[in-house]
């Protein structure tokens, strides 16, 4: 019994699938090693979006050579045990249309993911809405996708899955800014008064660019309506939008610029006499 344990350790059939495993382990590391590499070059153009975009083709890159350096060590090792593995590739041919047709929805989920990354839909790290379910990209996948909500769940979504796609990340957002002020209100003090906090706004956190002050918009039944609009960084636009509208209030109270609200006014009947 222990000779023929030497015998086999001695083999070719032990030592070779070994010596396979551990050559494809250091091959795809050496690969993966050069595109991690060439990931942390810096892009020129295209900033943060073309790094995500970078970053995800990487990871899919990564993902299919690991497969393949994975098929070829187990076609060498059953090539070793007296497997005839050209039987098998050829048989490929006839089996593949089996199991093209078992799997088509697999299919589809692949072809429907890389066309998601090369057509730069979203990438990981984008706040997207994809099914009325919106949330940040956290993983894309040969067939699925999974967005994390900003309450916790994470929902994965098969690629081919969904046509539509809401992506928040991809440009500047805009912010509106409507200023409701009194009927009595000077427009032309008004608009000077917006003019010197200028620099104040654009000093907002991911405030980017010069605000622009659109002018009169309504006019309503108790207020004039006078909009500005600040372009600022994608998913920023509420905290740019509260902290405008702190300063807006602080600065209008600053020079007693009145802000209509509603007011509500009760009379009291005494005796017949309304007062």
């Amino acid at each position: 019994m222990v000779e023929i344990i030497l015998d086999f350790i001695g083999s070719r059939k032990f030592y070779l699938p070994i010596i396979f495993i551990i050559a494809g382990i250091i091959i795809y590391g050496i690969i993966a090693n050069s595109i991690n590499k060439f990931s942390k070059v810096k892009l020129e153009k295209g900033g943060v979006r073309a790094e995500k975009k970078r970053a995800t083709v990487i990871s899919i890159i990564k993902n299919l050579i690991k497969y393949f350096i994975a098929i070829i060590v187990i076609l060498a090792i059953l090539n070793v045990y007296g497997v005839n593995t050209t039987s098998i590739l050829a048989s490929l041919g006839i089996a593949g249309v089996i199991i093209g047709l078992a799997f088509q929805d697999i299919a589809k989920d692949f072809l429907a993911g890389m066309f998601t990354v090369f057509d730069d839909a979203y990438s990981v790290g984008d706040t997207v809405k994809i099914n009325d379910f919106m949330g940040e990209v956290i993983f894309i996948g040969l067939k699925d996708t999974k967005i994390k909500a900003y309450t916790g769940e994470i929902m994965t979504i098969a690629n081919s899955a969904f046509t539509e796609v809401i992506n928040y990340s991809a440009a500047n957002a805009k912010v509106i800014v409507d200023i409701n002020v009194s009927y009595d209100t000077n427009i032309e003090k008004l608009e000077k008064i917006l003019e010197s906090i200028k620099p104040d706004i654009k000093d907002i956190e991911n405030v980017i660019g010069e605000p622009e002050l659109l002018g009169v918009s309504e006019l309503s039944d108790s207020s004039v309506k006078y909009s500005i609009v600040i372009d600022c960084k994608p998913m920023t636009y509420f905290g740019v939008k509260r902290e405008t509208l702190k300063l807006l209030k602080n600065t209008l109270d600053k020079h007693k610029v009145e802000i209509p609200y509603n007011k509500l006014d009760i009379y009291v009947k005494e005796k017949g006499q309304i007062k």
